[in-house]
């Protein structure tokens, strides 16, 4: 079959990856000038099935609340006129029950371990680098309280058979040598030694020109319109530059998509919660973090990047802008210093902000829809690089007529 990709980032790029694989002439259309340029560009770089899990937790509004009144804060909300924003927000604090958190919870393990075969296999098969690593991600506790809430994730870990280990202080500086440097005092960690890091851009840009290699087509530069529904069937995508008909559509666009599919009666609670990261090289392999690690206070992750350091956070619910609030950065610089005082801040550091495309309970939406060749791969969150191999394979199953690998309960547009 002919099918179009709308959407060239890491998620939407796997997705070509997997239905070309299948046998499928694909096109993959996207508004950017390259592959993983918006929201796959700056992310945290991990790619993280141990702890994947809805934001939607017991405890989260009134934790969020309190957030809401520091200056540095993980969250930040700004309201808007957007109704959507209000309605999103609902459904996400209803998803904070004990009974839906753990739902949602077991929905992401199954898709995010299924996914991070996939990218093994992938690696494996095509030998792609993009700065990737196997140490693992720690997760940093600085008081009594955050080692309780460790543990209580070490029993849910159990349940779902996930390798890992609760170390007290000295176990952290083990595996963690920098941070005998610190400026913060951490009393404990959970560390998730099968976890793994990697530039998702870079896996984005470097797979996209492999398939350009082998035919598939990449129309970069080009800007989607509308869908052009007759009688319940998809006909054309419209672009900027013209018409496209396909006999399958696979919809990957991240935060935009719900605008494509309101008007055919696809309503959506997907939101932007916007991130920010800084980037900057490393001296040498005794500065920063060996692998990735998270500070669950600030709930910044700082990770290896090859020869840079990446360090990732905040969550502001702000509606669609993507400009770089200062405040955002300095809250991810602060953490940075305060670990890792041998990094230097001061040369050439790259800042960012994209938007996360966050569903309010937690997983994304795959699969078929009621317009007949439209299909779905949008919705990933923050989890995006951690799914978008799992999520690919399986909408490549999915438009081939195959049956997918894994149990898809809890990921249709019916919930």
């Amino acid at each position: 079959m002919n099918v179009l990709v709308l959407g060239a980032g890491v998620v939407g790029t796997a997705c070509a990856h997997y239905l070309h694989r299948a046998g499928h002439t694909v096109t993959v259309v996207e508004r950017r000038t390259g592959a993983g340029l918006e929201t796959s560009f700056g992310n945290a770089g991990g790619v993280c099935p141990g702890f994947a899990g809805p934001w939607a937790a017991p405890g989260m509004p009134m934790k969020g609340l309190r957030w809401m009144l520091k200056r540095y804060a993980p969250l930040a909300m700004r309201p808007t006129l957007d109704p959507y924003q209000y309605a999103w927000l609902l459904d996400f604090v209803q998803n904070c029950t004990p009974e839906r958190f753990a739902r949602n919870k077991a929905r992401m393990q199954r898709i995010a371990h299924y996914s991070k075969a996939c990218l093994k296999d992938l690696r494996r098969e095509i030998g792609i680098k993009y700065d990737h690593g196997e140490g693992g991600v720690l997760q940093l506790f600085r008081t009594a309280d955050e080692v309780a809430g460790g543990r209580r994730a070490s029993a849910v870990l159990e349940k779902f058979g996930v390798t890992h280990q609760l170390l007290d202080d000295d176990g952290v500086l083990a595996a963690e040598p920098a941070l005998a440097r610190s400026k913060i005092k951490f009393v404990g960690g959970l560390n998730l030694p099968g976890d793994e890091t990697g530039d998702s851009a870079l896996f984005a840009a470097r797979l996209a020109a492999r398939l350009q290699g082998e035919g598939v087509r990449f129309l970069f530069g080009t800007k989607i319109t509308r869908l052009r529904v007759e009688g319940q069937r998809l006909r054309a995508v419209e672009t900027d530059k013209g018409p496209l008909e396909a006999d399958a559509v696979v919809v990957a666009l991240g935060v935009e998509a719900p605008f494509l599919l309101r008007p055919h009666g696809i309503n959506l609670p997907i939101y932007p919660v916007k991130g920010y990261s800084i980037t900057v090289d490393l001296p040498s392999d005794q500065v920063g973090p060996r692998s990735a690690v998270m500070d669950e206070h600030t709930k910044v992750m700082i990770t290896r990047l090859g020869t840079r350091l990446r360090a990732a956070g905040m969550a502001e619910v702000a509606g669609y802008g993507l400009g770089v609030r200062r405040d955002g950065i300095e809250a991810v610089r602060r953490t940075v210093r305060a670990m890792y005082p041998d990094v230097s801040l001061d040369g050439d550091i790259k800042p960012w902000a994209g938007l996360r495309p966050m569903t309010p309970d937690g997983p994304p939406y795959l699969g078929a829809t009621p317009i007949e060749g439209l299909y779905l791969d949008i919705g990933h969150g923050s989890n995006g690089w951690t799914q978008a191999c799992g999520t690919g394979k399986i909408l490549a199953d999915i438009v081939s007529g195959r049956t997918p690998e894994i149990d898809l309960d809890g990921y249709g547009l019916v919930r």
